[in-house]
């Protein structure tokens, strides 16, 4: 898909991905109905079950799958859709009711032609209505009352007669059918009842039979536009001959004939027929490719002397056999194969005995050559001789053949054979018609008076770099806009770890600006497709300014890198690569001019036709092939630089035993699959190379999924017998033996001998921290370049070109060492013309873990690298210190002064005063068992609370990880600790004590002491904006600033879970490091030292029972003063009046009476 120069193979895929999920789910259906049928036994129910759950699961798979195809991500969404492919094969092998597949079941056994017609009884007498017309039925004498029955014979009167000619040219890439690893095929060409075989080719896997298959007087029934627009198909298939019993079906493929008709010309165009490439197949896997053509021309009235003759005599040496024409024939030219034979790896056992002086055997089209034979395969298993050639004729390359398969006209077999000509494995190779030109470009030397090195630029971040460094080495000269890179580094406090975390950042801030790149770029294209309705002449228009518009967002989007202010800073701390993937996806396996091959066993039985090709693998085979037609034009051997009589392969190492020092490097791991019982592994690190094994059992990491190893491990090792470098993760058990998690396994000898150099990495810059790794002018001794040796120090290099020095160095400025200069070209290197390439940079990678109890599924991820130092080189230095950081020490004092505003939740037994009983509890993220209250403010009538209160929290800090270490043990039955890393947050609290029920929450706030909004300088300018809008809010982080007060609000969710404030509280946070904690100790609360004062709490906290006098005073004079005078006058109007009525009858008596 992505190959294809069609448009948009994403949306391609997105389509294949919609139309699987939606045939799934059409699948489910039907499956569903035919469930409990009948005729299925239970096998076949449960075989189908499982079928359904897969399909389903997959279809679930793709419709998740299809909205993460981008544009960006095509290449790796398409892997995992081949792994659909893989499981739809094999889902299709367990189908209840389907036949499996075997030499039986491949062979066709029979072909009918049938034809039916169903219908009602009445309509009985047209059931011959619908065959072509041409036939006749046959009539049958029958009594005048019998019904008319179906004729026995049908007489067919129109028929076309044929000449089919098969030209049957070439085969290749074959099924291994004989234990040798080899074949002995021949090819059977099956035309309606007619069929021929070709000759039998002894022991090849890419025969050329040259022969051509006529069949005469072919009668076709039918009408000749018929014949002419759907002729009958051509089966051909490919059998192996056996000296005893019959022929071993090895594959078949299918063809349709050129048709020519009687009264066609036999001109071009179409005739003559060219040779085109057939796949051939083996069940559903692919066994090969035919190089044939086929035509089909009719006799007409004046018989076959009408028909083109048959050019060319018959070959007489090989039977009576007739070659393909001439004009069908291809051009053959001729071409010199050369092989590097550097060595045999990883062979296994033949007949259960040890394979000990093996030799590798070449054959290409009948032609061949036998490598130097290994004498002892244990204590050197390379080849003696390198390089060894032979000529052979192959075809051109054919125009007329499918994209995939345009190789020149020839395979490769390679046979590996042990001593006594025992066969132990087989591979074949196409043949690329770009090879020899890739080749020999990367074996071209570069003298060292060439001028083609001026190439070499300076880019505009290095230029930058200098001028910092510059002005970093004036005295702190220069002001302005420069003066934001206040914070140099200090070299004393930078280690390895400083450059991997900054290289971290910069690996995610590249993920994203792709993401955003590739969100915008898919935006744009959906714009196009809508606006692309609209007309073609607008359209024109548009495209232009589109295409103005999308140049300047490119630019914008690379502008924005260097402008980053946050990124200066960073800028100063040295970067290495983190490769999210293994190297060698990275560098293409290292196989720049060492390849690997695997060696796969012949067929011994008839039980090897269902044997994976992994299962096959017998060893490996490593060298290299190189493949150009001769003799070669002057122009490309003078580029060459040397005489092609003796080969292409010069300037290549030697394949002698070399000793090397390999130092492995363990970073971390990621992801692990869990292996204990508790969800958790206590893993550690195995190393073997060679007869050397390591195992760190007593540094195991307990309980953790994603451990920091930190390890760096040194091995002596000989290359070629110890070159597979095996890094496994274990689970330590206390009891039992240990199990494995996962391994990861790395070929060192391709990375020792790449041309991208990847023994030792090249660093961003020259530094001295850090630093075990070797001088950059070490890495520019031959054999990288072909250039002289260094100078001694102090004498300029003279293998540098001076162009490139004036580059390097322009004039007026400090003249750079020999190492900064070397450097600088190492990291140009591969804009070097033909001699350059691209070097390996100093790196991380990451490698997936893998376990042969469950292959294909990861285990988890493993961060590492590995540098090699050949033995007979000066020793490198101490290796790199990546132990892990260990936490620092730090003491957190919180001072809680004051709360306002706290939410009044009790009410008064005897008032009915709204009140709380306000105290504030506190602790670190993951030390909730350490929490610390305040005391309590009694009875606050509006919100406010005093305490004068300090916390005090230890804690352990990684600066880097920017996480708060914990070690505890996760039960009382747990062996060790178990370390947790967590974010540095700091909760605060505000509760309601209550005496005889649960303390009620009102609210709490989180501080991310790394960045939270720097605190209100009073009550009134807290609001919630503070917890809501933090991205507007100037952030400050406690280990810069040290010293922090304010005002944060409490808040908490209402019934419509909105936040809202419920207080307010003034805190001081105070960090100190153990050494300065214990140079100023502090008392928890308001102990001693460094006391804190009382805190000045109102009268109206208090508690009734306790001083009832006070209570009783505030209920009269606060509360109930004026009812309490309004009551008194009332009773005193009422005395009033009822002395009133009590003396007013005698006094009214003695007034009348006038006593």
């Amino acid at each position: 898909m992505i190959k294809t120069e069609k448009p948009h193979p994403e949306r391609r895929l997105r389509g294949v991905l919609e139309e699987l999920s939606s045939g799934c789910l059409r699948f489910l259906t039907l499956a569903d109905k035919d469930q409990h049928h009948s005729s299925r036994t239970r096998l076949d129910r449960e075989r189908l079950k499982s079928c359904m759950r897969e399909l389903e699961n997959m279809a679930q798979q793709a419709t998740a799958l299809r909205s993460q195809v981008k544009r960006n991500t095509m290449k790796d969404k398409l892997k995992l859709v081949q792994n659909f492919l893989q499981k739809l094969r094999f889902l299709a092998d367990e189908l209840p009711g389907k036949r499996g597949f075997g030499p039986a079941g491949w062979t066709v056994q029979a072909k009918m032609e049938i034809y039916l017609w169903l219908g009602l009884n009445k309509q009985r007498k047209d059931f011959l209505s619908g065959l072509p017309c041409g036939f006749e039925e046959k009539k049958t004498p029958r009594g005048q009352n019998l019904p008319s029955f179906p004729p026995i014979s049908l007489l067919y009167t129109k028929k076309q007669v044929f000449q089919l000619r098969a030209h049957m040219y070439q085969a290749r890439s074959l099924f291994a059918a004989d234990s040798s690893g080899l074949s002995d095929p021949f090819a059977r060409v099956f035309f309606i009842s007619q069929s021929q075989c070709t000759e039998v080719l002894n022991e090849t896997l890419c025969p050329t039979w040259d022969q051509l298959l006529v069949f005469d007087n072919v009668e076709l029934y039918g009408e000749a536009h018929e014949m002419r627009d759907d002729p009958p198909i051509i089966v051909i298939e490919i059998y192996d001959q056996d000296t005893v019993g019959k022929a071993d079906f090895m594959g078949r493929t299918f063809a349709k004939p050129v048709v020519k008709m009687s009264d066609e010309q036999y001109c071009p165009p179409r005739f003559p027929p060219q040779l085109e490439y057939y796949q051939i197949y083996r069940g559903n896997a692919t066994a090969g490719d035919l190089l044939a053509a086929f035509e089909l021309l009719q006799i007409g009235p004046g018989g076959k002397s009408d028909l083109p003759p048959i050019d060319g005599p018959t070959d007489m040496d090989r039977g009576p056999i007739l070659p393909v024409p001439l004009g069908i024939r291809p051009v053959l030219s001729r071409y010199r194969v050369e092989i590097l034979f550097w060595g045999l790896r990883d062979l296994k056992r033949v007949n259960l005995a040890q394979v000990d002086r093996p030799r590798v055997d070449i054959e290409c089209a009948g032609k061949g050559v036998q490598s130097a034979l290994i004498q002892n395969y244990k204590k050197n298993p390379n080849f003696s001789t390198l390089v060894k050639w032979f000529e052979v004729d192959l075809t051109e390359n054919l125009g007329s053949q499918p994209e995939s398969s345009k190789h020149l006209n020839g395979s490769l077999a390679m046979t590996s054979r042990a001593h006594r000509s025992r066969p132990t494995g087989e591979i074949v190779v196409n043949m690329e018609p770009e090879v020899p030109i890739k080749k020999m470009d990367t074996m071209v030397k570069l003298e060292a008076n060439s001028d083609a090195v001026v190439k070499v630029d300076v880019t505009e971040e290095e230029k930058e770099k200098k001028k910092k460094k510059k002005k970093g080495g004036g005295g702190g000269g220069g002001g302005g806009g420069e003066e934001v890179e206040e914070e140099e580094p200090d070299e004393s406090m930078l280690d390895w770890w400083s450059k991997y975390f900054a290289s971290i950042e910069t690996m995610k801030e590249q993920l994203r600006q792709q993401e955003a790149a590739a969100a915008e770029a898919e935006e744009k294209e959906e714009m196009e497709i809508g606006e692309g309705s609209k007309a073609q002449v607008k359209n024109k228009d548009k495209d232009k300014d589109k295409s103005k518009e999308t140049k300047d967002d490119k630019k914008k989007k690379q502008q924005p890198v260097p402008e980053l202010p946050e990124k200066k800073n960073k800028q100063k701390i040295d970067e290495l690569k983190v490769f999210n993937k293994e190297l060698e996806t990275e560098f293409d396996n290292f196989e720049d001019w060492l390849h690997t091959f695997n060696l796969l066993r012949g067929k011994i039985g008839d039980n090897d036709d269902n044997a994976t090709e992994e299962e096959r693998i017998v060893g490996r085979f490593k060298g290299s092939m190189c493949v150009y037609k001769v003799p070669l034009p002057d122009d490309i051997s003078k580029e060459a630089g040397y005489d092609p009589t003796f080969g292409m392969f010069q300037g290549i190492p030697s394949n002698d035993p070399i000793n090397v020092l390999v130092r492995v490097y363990i970073v971390r791991a990621t992801d692990l699959h869990p292996a204990d019982i508790n969800g958790k592994a206590d893993p550690y690190i195995a190393i073997k190379l060679g007869k050397t094994d390591i195992k760190d059992k007593e540094n195991y990491i307990s309980k953790q999924l994603n451990p920091v190893f930190g390890k760096s491990f040194d091995i002596e090792a000989t290359f070629p017998m110890e070159s597979m470098l095996t890094v496994a993760v274990y689970d330590w058990d206390l009891v039992g033996t240990d199990d494995l998690i996962g391994e990861t396994k790395i070929d060192l000898e391709n990375r020792f001998y790449s041309k991208h150099r990847a023994t030792c990495g090249v660093s961003q810059t020259y530094s001295m921290y850090g630093k075990s790794l070797p001088c950059p002018t070490s890495h520019l001794d031959p054999p990288l370049c072909h250039f002289p040796p260094r100078a001694p120090p102090g004498i300029s290099p003279p293998w540098l070109p001076a162009a490139v020095r004036a580059l390097l160095c322009p004039p007026g400025q400090k003249k750079p060492t020999d190492e900064h200069l070397a450097l600088a070209v190492l990291r140009h290197w591969e804009d070097i013309p033909r001699a350059g390439c691209r070097l390996v940079p100093e790196h991380v990678e990451t490698r997936p873990l893998l376990n042969p109890d469950k292959p294909g599924i990861e285990q988890g991820r493993l961060e590492m690298w590995v540098d090699m130092f050949p033995m007979d080189m000066p020793a490198p230095g101490p290796a790199i210190d990546i132990s892990p950081r260990k936490p620092k020490k730090y003491e957190l004092r919180v001072i809680v002064w004051n709360t306002d505003e706290v939410i009044l939740e009790d009410d008064d037994y005897f008032t009915g005063e709204k009140s709380s009983d306000i105290f504030v509890r506190g602790w670190l993220k993951g030390q909730q068992e350490d929490k610390q209250d305040t005391d309590v403010h009694y009875h606050s009538l509006t919100g406010e609370g005093n305490f004068n209160w300090r916390y005090i929290f230890p804690f352990d800090y990684l600066m880097a990880e920017e996480k708060i270490v914990i070690s505890k043990k996760e039960s009382m039955f747990s062996w060790d600790e178990t370390e947790y890393k967590i974010p540095a947050r700091l909760t605060l609290q505000v509760w309601d004590a209550d005496h005889f029920s649960a303390d009620d929450f009102l609210g709490a706030i989180e501080l991310d002491l790394n960045r939270f909004p720097r605190g209100a300088k009073t009550s009134k300018q807290c609001s919630l904006e503070m917890v809501t809008n933090e991205a507007e809010l100037p952030m400050i982080s406690i280990f810069k600033q040290k010293r922090v007060k304010g005002w944060w609000p409490f808040v908490a969710r209402d019934e419509n879970d909105e936040l809202e404030i419920t207080g307010k509280v003034e805190a001081e946070l105070h960090l100190l490091t153990a050494e300065e904690a214990e140079k100023s100790p502090a008392g928890l609360a308001r102990n001693e030292p460094d006391p804190l004062e009382k805190p000045n709490r109102p009268d109206t906290s208090f508690i009734w029972f306790l001083n009832p006098l006070k209570s009783i005073k505030y209920l009269i004079c606060t509360r109930y003063k004026w009812l309490i005078i309004k009551i008194v006058l009332a009773l005193l109007l009422l005395v009033m009046v009822a002395l009133f009525l009590y003396s007013m009858p005698g006094y009214m008596v003695k007034k009348l009476l006038g006593a």
